[in-house]
């Protein structure tokens, strides 16, 4: 509670007016105390003033004095107070209210010493005769220049202090109510000069917690304004950098989440302050978790620890690369402290190379595959135009059987630079694809009907399995024949005779399902995404016909029609080629 403004502005007001108050009070009970008994004790004064010339006028000799004890009394009931006569040396000569006789020498009581050497005394004293507090005044009686006794009246306080009693807790009360009035104030005060306070301090803990903040309206001119004019100038402020920083990480974030590097910065303890989307799926992590974890945590790799542990130490840039065969990855990281802009903070830049290695990859064995299809061609007819050089054109017979052999090479020759021509049109899409509706069922007939005498001459039965409801597919048919006749060779080419092979379509959703599905030998699992390359054959040994550009063919037709081919296979237990053509709307 002490803690609140309001709290020490009402405080020490309500303090400062309580004893105020109390002191005023006190003050003005003693002053109306103190009026009360000078006017009680200025007409005692002129009481005993009027008695004693009383006396003076009537009391000529000593018998005169006997009859004074007699007059007291008369006094005291005209006045309504108690009235002593007292002679020059002390002896009391009258009393209204006692026996005179019985009382002791008054020379020495305060008020007549007063009146001896000041002409007048005041005293107020416990009564040892009455037993109560009293008022005493007390007048020389003065004849011939010579003082001859002592007039002394005296009134008990009781009445005065009753009275003072009534006073002071009019003063009290009124006290009370000016206080009330006092502290009801403060507080009136307080609230309206801590209320602007109070909302500058409550727009300020919503700042602290990440809210907009508000303008807020304060007309007056004071203390308190121009520090609200302030505040508000600083929010106008504030929300500017507030949308230029929330441009720039959004301009930040972007680009992060656009860039296919993987994006890891931690501070000085290895802890993860920013990882982007890249890194995220690189290091199968995701951002709620990485942040704030160690690097270890994070990247789960001793190599990429090793690399931000000596970027840590040197302070310089450091990388590494990292290969899993087991996970056909390939990642080159890069480390570099982030120097004067965060100290001890470091960039992890992580690269995914895997496509660019396996790109170097397909294209060494292109080249490598390309290069062995055309050597056996290209020694045979070297081999066959030397043996004519050396005296074969002279045997009509052997000429013309060389010859026939050159024919062979020469058209094989062709027949590759044919299908490797046709490919490269494919994938750059200068061969226009004429689309139009035909049934499923018919493209497998065709080309069940094209490779019938291979199948029969390799002991091999093919099937169909479509039916003829199938909605139509909106293809180039002769492309797509060709893909389903390239399918269909290679399964006869690796069923072993006696086997079987079975053309399937079905529909599944928006898409037509072709299949060809064969009892071969099958593929190895490890072959399954580059079987579709160029000149890829899965006989390292090279030693099976065709060029292997066949189903790189069929996997450009099928994606230039909007669909997809895949494989599955067992080995030794048959393979099924698999492709998707969208259906014909409506059809």
């Amino acid at each position: 509670m002490f803690k609140s403004i309001r709290w020490r502005i009402i405080l020490p007001y309500t303090l400062l007016i309580l004893l105020s108050v109390a002191g005023v009070g006190f003050y003005l009970s003693n002053v109306l105390y103190q009026a009360q008994l000078q006017t009680l004790q200025d007409r005692l004064t002129d009481d005993a003033l009027l008695i004693g010339d009383s006396l003076l006028t009537t009391l000529t000799n000593e018998e005169s004095w006997q009859a004074i004890n007699r007059s007291s009394a008369d006094w005291a009931e005209l006045i309504g107070a108690r009235v002593t006569i007292i002679a020059a040396d002390g002896t009391v000569l009258g009393e209204s209210h006692e026996d005179y006789s019985q009382m002791e020498n008054h020379l020495n009581r305060p008020e007549i010493q007063d009146a001896l050497n000041r002409g007048l005394g005041s005293q107020i004293r416990y009564s040892q005769t009455v037993k109560y507090d009293m008022l005493y005044v007390a007048v020389p009686l003065r004849q011939n220049g010579n003082i001859i006794g002592f007039v002394r009246v005296s009134l008990p306080l009781d009445e005065v202090q009753a009275r003072q009693a009534q006073s002071r807790t009019t003063v009290f009360v009124t006290m009370l109510v000016a206080a009330s009035l006092g502290v009801l104030l403060s507080v009136f005060i307080a609230m309206r000069v801590t209320q602007p306070l109070q909302r500058l301090t409550q727009e300020a803990r919503r700042m602290t917690q990440g809210e907009m903040l508000r303008h807020i309206s304060y007309s007056r001119q004071d203390e308190v304004g121009q520090l609200t004019q302030a505040f508000n100038t600083l929010v106008e402020k504030l929300h500017s950098q507030i949308r230029v920083l929330q441009s720039e990480q959004g301009k930040l974030e972007s680009i992060l989440a656009q860039m296919t590097d993987g994006v890891v910065i931690t501070d000085g303890k290895g802890r993860t302050i920013l990882i982007n989307m890249a890194a995220e799926r690189m290091f199968n992590t995701r951002v709620e978790t990485a942040i704030g974890n160690s690097i270890a945590q994070v990247l789960r790799h001793h190599q990429w620890i090793g690399l931000w542990e000596r970027c840590r130490k040197t302070g310089q840039e450091q990388s590494d690369t990292l290969e899993s065969p087991r996970r056909d990855i390939f990642i080159q990281g890069i480390a570099l402290p982030l120097g004067d802009a965060l100290p001890e903070h470091i960039l992890m830049l992580f690269q995914d190379l895997t496509r660019i290695r396996r790109l170097e990859t397909v294209r060494r064995d292109f080249v490598s595959n390309i290069s062995h299809e055309l050597r056996t061609p290209l020694a045979s007819l070297k081999a066959l135009v030397e043996t004519l050089r050396s005296g074969a054109l002279e045997d009509p017979p052997a000429a013309q059987r060389f010859l026939y052999h050159m024919e062979t090479e020469v058209d094989a020759l062709t027949h590759m630079v044919s299908e490797l021509l046709e490919l490269t049109r494919i994938e750059s899409g200068q061969v226009p694809l004429k689309l139009k509706p035909v049934s499923p069922r018919k493209l497998l007939a065709k080309a069940k009907e094209r490779l019938s005498v291979q199948a029969e001459r390799n002991q091999l039965t093919v099937s169909l399995d479509c039916s003829k409801k199938l909605p139509c597919v909106l293809v180039d048919k002769p492309r797509l024949e060709q893909v389903l006749v390239n399918l269909l060779h290679n399964a006869i080419k690796f069923t072993p005779p006696g086997g079987s092979i079975i053309l399937s379509a079905r529909l599944q959703e928006n898409v037509i399902l072709f299949c060809v599905q064969d009892t071969g030998k099958g593929i190895p699992v490890e072959d399954f995404t580059r079987i579709f390359e160029r000149f890829y054959k899965t006989d390292p040994a090279r030693s099976s016909s065709g060029t292997g550009l066949g189903l790189a063919i069929a996997r450009h037709l099928v994606e230039a029609h909007g669909g997809k081919i895949w494989v599955e296979s067992v080995e030794e237990r048959g393979s099924r080629f698999y492709f998707t053509i969208p259906v014909v709307k409506n059809s």
